[in-house]
């Protein structure tokens, strides 16, 4: 956790706002030697002094955060990853630097709020940038207790630095942290512009729209669903929907395309670039892509790819005559780049055996008149690979955000809460009220649903596993599946292990022979293609929805041990914004 941390993170933020020049993705003013008191003296000023906060901070957890979100859930296939079989301990390297990020936002957050409030600038622009700070900080909170559990809660760095107690806090009861999280929401909706902007900033409706989920989430923390919660979280969602100024977009794989890294799906968005200083850029494309999918020698994501399970609940197999598959689902394409599939919005400067431009999966592999760095072997170990969080090569990069990338550095925005989130999380909370007719509930599951599988019939009624299922299937490949775990576990916990455990998590083997025969000679023989049946399911029982602290922390602070006995705090009397 390194809360210690915490007081040599506002040193330097008081020293020199260092990571601020991490800003190309919006206006900044010019950079000059300056501290707190001679530096938010005007609105570019606090504009700029917010800007790194939607990057910077967040870029170590950007690894961990895909393999708790999609390998521990089972969305993923990652080899002999210890977030396949549970085994995840307190010394595993993702899991530590998802803390350490986490901490470090919300270090940068508080003590940004703080220097904010001073500001000579316009009320309105100060309030804005101090609402965006709040609306981060709730944000890494919403991962730190849906991760971790119970965690301690740091609201003002000035005050454990004078204390000198910040490595000696205490966790405070997950229920509590909640409360916390939306007690900071609501500061930073009331400090938040409700007009929508156009450049990706954090509005009141994205705000609010985190408040449902946070709100859905704690539903179900004291064992039991809590009716006023989830009628909260039906309000607040619906009240996203009906009056943000917000649509979802007609193409769902638009979304994830480096043009539309501002567009009306964005409520809360990590937004890259390709500058100087590192740790302001996105870097998953080299965690996910194959090899030789960009120019820059920097993938090596190809022997790790969408599970088994997942191509289930899709409804397709990579034992299927590519020339016969069904997508009924075309957020399959955007999510599973599989055999007999091509792409208008990768490689767009290479030529297909089709001669039309774009990238084509099976040539990718085979052909090096085509793809120089052709390996000859389809590295997908279940038959596939990731579509989502690649921007392509560099054409492709400066095609769509007209600028060119660098090793492991692309400015394509990664998506951390998307409007069809709040539609799906408005429906689930009246189902769970029991209203599973509600019209208005139909109507945005229906929305989230027929943009994927337009030839479906309209639904007339809901059942949670309606939404369950169209919750995987929209947001896959987005890190968020393994959180739906956790806050179903709240409530539910035996249901969510027997899912796990019966999950086809392992790898589909001899795929490359079969897909190399199909493009070579266009017969198709899947015949040898296996589920590897040999490894056993993962032991998940219900200590497995809560991960471990990062080891060095417990050792520094035994407050945070499992043993430990979190506090309970009352967050309304305690903290004030």
């Amino acid at each position: 956790m390194k809360i210690k941390n915490i007081k040599y993170t506002a040193v330097a933020i008081f020293l020199g706002l260092g990571m601020s020049s991490c800003s190309d993705f919006l206006d900044r003013p010019v950079e000059d030697n300056y501290n707190t008191e001679n530096y938010y003296t005007s609105d570019d000023a606090c504009i700029s002094g917010v800007n790194y906060l939607y990057n910077s901070p967040w870029y170590d957890f950007q690894r961990g955060y895909i393999k708790v979100g999609e390998v521990l859930s089972g969305n993923m296939y990652w080899g002999s990853s210890p977030y396949m079989n549970f085994s995840v301990n307190g010394t595993d390297q993702d899991l530590v630097s998802m803390s350490y990020s986490l901490w470090a936002v919300i270090g940068h957050a508080n003590t940004v709020y703080q220097s904010l409030k001073s500001a000579k600038a316009s009320e309105s622009v100060k309030n804005q940038c101090m609402g965006e700070c709040l609306a981060w900080k709730a944000m890494s909170y919403f991962f730190l207790v849906r991760t971790f559990g119970d965690v301690p809660i740091v609201h003002n760095n000035s005050d454990n630095i004078k204390n000198g107690d910040y490595n000696t806090l205490s966790k405070v009861q997950k229920s509590d942290v909640y409360d916390y999280i939306i007690m900071t929401l609501e500061k930073s909706m009331s400090l938040l512009p409700r007009t929508k902007s156009a450049t990706g900033r954090i509005d009141y409706y994205c705000a609010e729209g985190l408040l449902a989920k946070v709100y859905l989430t704690k539903a179900g923390v004291s064992g039991t669903l809590n009716k006023d919660d989830l009628t909260k979280a039906a309000e607040y969602s619906n009240d996203v929907i009906e009056n943000s100024g917000r649509t979802l977009l007609a193409n769902y794989e638009d979304i994830f395309r480096g043009s539309k890294n501002a567009s009306d799906e964005s409520l809360f968005t990590w937004r890259w670039t390709v500058g100087s200083h590192w740790t302001c850029q996105n870097t998953l494309q080299s965690d996910l892509a194959p090899e030789g999918f960009d120019e820059n020698g920097d993938c090596w994501g190809g022997w790790g790819g969408p599970s088994v399970d997942l191509m289930d609940a899709f409804g397709i197999s990579p034992a299927t005559d590519p020339s016969k598959r069904i997508d009924k689902d075309i957020r399959r394409k955007a999510t599973i780049m599989m055999a007999g599939d091509t792409y208008s919005y990768f490689w767009r400067d290479h030529t297909m055996n089709n001669n039309k431009k774009g990238f084509n999966y099976l040539q990718f592999w085979y052909d090096k008149t085509y793809n120089k760095a052709a390996t000859g072997q389809c590295q997908g170990p279940c038959g596939g690979n990731n579509v989502k969080n690649l921007y392509g090569d560099n054409a492709d990069h400066i095609a769509e955000m007209n600028i060119t990338p660098g090793r492991m550095a692309n400015a394509l925005a990664t998506q951390i809460l998307r409007l069809s989130d709040v539609y799906l999380i408005f429906a689930e909370s009246e189902v769970l009220l029991g209203n599973t007719t509600n019209a208005d509930a139909l109507k945005a599951f229906n929305a989230v649903h027929q943009r994927a599988v337009p030839t479906d019939v309209e639904k007339k009624s809901l059942t949670f596993d309606d939404i369950w299922k169209e919750r995987r299937l929209e947001f896959a490949g987005e890190g968020d599946r393994w959180y739906d775990y956790v806050r179903r576990s709240y409530y539910d916990v035996n249901a969510c292990i027997k899912e796990l455990t019966a999950q086809r998590r392992n790898a589909m083997w001899n795929c490359d022979g079969a897909y190399k025969t199909y493009y070579e000679s266009g017969v198709w023989d899947a015949s040898n293609i296996e589920y590897d049946t040999k490894t056993a399911a993962p032991n998940v029982t219900a200590s497995s929805f809560t991960l471990p602290y990062p080891t060095e922390d417990v050792a520094l602070n035994p407050n945070l041990g499992s043993n430990a006995t979190p506090i309970h705090i009352d967050v309304r009397n305690t903290y004030s914004y």
